[in-house]
């Protein structure tokens, strides 16, 4: 880090994720100052007389000075030389929006979203670079596989840090460590955070093919498959050495095409069973990023003329009203 090493951490967002990441942040037991950017003072309000966050994993006690919580994002930026990042991807830009790059100078920022920058088209991490100024070596990103709602719980969990910098990466990665939740590091930060962004995809298309009654043999066929297109796609983009079978990529897809915490299996899952992709997204009360995502991927797959039936068969049902029988049955003959 360019300045002094501060044990001051603001976490911008308060969905279930950041609060999960507020939750672990405060268990740990090391010696930090943590900030929260709520965005709604009426949630502020709530959090302070209540102590819990009243629409996102409402069971977990807020412990923390309630004075630290604001929705003025340049409060808590200005007072943290960590930040962690943890909105939706589209939602990204208007969180920050108030923020220029001498607001980040020197800091380090955390990407805990696992998503694509829809209009740019980038991972967060080229959006921070690029947008801000921020050098790469300030940059980490935070893989699963970790559910929010099983840290609520506190089931032990796992998080992989990936930055350049692989003492940066330890450092944040204490900020973490708890009884219920263990860490990795890993240089693999354009790896980890394609590879999250990804599995969402294959989660979605997961989702589809069981709404529409394909069983678990063939949802192990099609998970087997996404791995092995993900090790493709990330080999395509970056050369870093990495093992695919690693807790951040395999592990983070079987935890989301699986689990039934998962916002991107269940946003499938109806697709599947026939709902329109409006009435999914009305129903749902949070992101499934691996709807943006599929748009995104496919701008990235022409550009590199690359050969993904996955991610082609969900693009087809999302955002060209293709039938989904006829695209998974197209896909199935592609499967081995």
């Amino acid at each position: 880090m360019d300045k002094h090493v501060s044990n001051k951490i603001g976490v911008i967002g308060s969905g279930s994720w950041a609060t999960a990441m507020i939750k672990m942040l405060t268990d740990n037991q090391s010696d930090k100052e943590v900030y929260w950017w709520v965005r709604k003072d009426e949630d502020i309000e709530y959090i302070q007389s209540y102590k819990h966050n009243p629409s996102y994993l409402t069971a977990v006690e807020i412990k923390m000075p309630f004075e630290n919580i604001s929705s003025d994002v340049k409060y808590i930026v200005n007072n943290s030389e960590i930040i962690i990042l943890n909105t939706p991807a589209a939602y990204l830009k208007d969180a920050l929006k108030e923020l220029t790059s001498d607001d980040f100078d020197g800091k380090i920022i955390v990407s805990a979203i696992k998503g694509i920058i829809p209009d740019e088209n980038q991972i967060v991490g080229e959006y921070l670079t690029q947008t801000y100024g921020i050098p790469l070596e300030n940059i980490l990103v935070v893989g699963g596989p970790c559910h929010a709602e099983e840290v609520s719980q506190e089931k032990l969990s796992y998080l992989t840090f990936g930055c350049n910098d692989l003492k940066k990466a330890e450092m944040v990665a204490g900020f973490y460590r708890s009884r219920y939740i263990n860490t990795i590091i890993s240089d693999d930060i354009l790896g980890i955070e394609y590879g999250a962004v990804l599995k969402n995809i294959y989660a979605l298309a997961g989702g589809i093919c069981h709404g529409l009654g394909f069983g678990d043999n063939f949802q192990a066929v099609l998970v087997s498959n996404a791995i092995r297109e993900m090790e493709y796609f990330v080999e395509t983009i970056d050369s870093t050495s990495r093992d695919i079978n690693a807790s951040a990529y395999l592990g983070d897809l079987l935890v989301t095409a699986y689990s039934q915490f998962s916002r991107n299996r269940t946003f499938g899952n109806m697709i599947g069973k026939g709902y329109s992709v409006k009435s999914a997204q009305l129903e749902m009360n949070m992101v499934a990023e691996g709807y943006y995502a599929s748009n995104c991927i496919q701008g990235i797959i022409a550009r590199y003329e690359l050969d993904m039936p996955i991610c082609n068969m969900v693009y087809q049902i999302l955002y060209n009203n293709s039938p989904a029988p006829k695209e998974v049955n197209t896909l199935a003959k592609k499967l081995s």
